[in-house]
């Protein structure tokens, strides 16, 4: 899938944190993905989400392909252990934005776990054993 994205200019700037359990989830399901790239879907806020290895952006459907926020230049590797929060910048957009941000962490997060259920693997696992063939054997 191919979206092309549009930004304004950038109306403010501020720094965050991410809980550690939403970054990490985020960043467990980028790695799934082949391209890196996961789109998430926020239905109750008529959001899309869009993560790469950059940042994460998102697009409220009012806006279509013009980025409304996005969280930029996360600081993982200062945190001291995985559990520990994540320092990034926030990047608004559109004026929706400041409003939006009061309720997009909580829904992002419930996003990106509706979205991990539909990855899991609900049957356990099991190891197939095949008998060795010999080097006498031929194919």
């Amino acid at each position: 899938m191919e979206i092309t994205v549009y930004r304004d200019q950038v109306l403010f700037r501020e720094a965050r944190w991410l809980p550690a359990d939403t970054y990490n989830l985020a960043r467990t399901l980028q790695a799934r993905s082949p391209g890196g790239v996961v789109f998430v879907p926020i239905r109750s806020m008529q959001v899309l989400a869009i993560l790469d290895r950059e940042e994460f952006i998102f697009l409220d459907v009012e806006y279509k392909s013009w980025v409304m926020l996005a969280w930029q230049s996360f600081h993982a590797d200062a945190r001291a252990a995985l559990d520990d929060p994540v320092a990034y910048e926030l990047v608004c957009y559109q004026t929706s934005g400041r409003e939006a941000m009061q309720r997009l962490p909580r829904e992002f997060h419930q996003a990106l776990r509706a979205l991990a259920e539909k990855d899991r693997i609900a049957a356990p696992a099991r190891v197939l054993k095949f008998e060795a063939r010999r080097k006498s054997d031929k194919v």
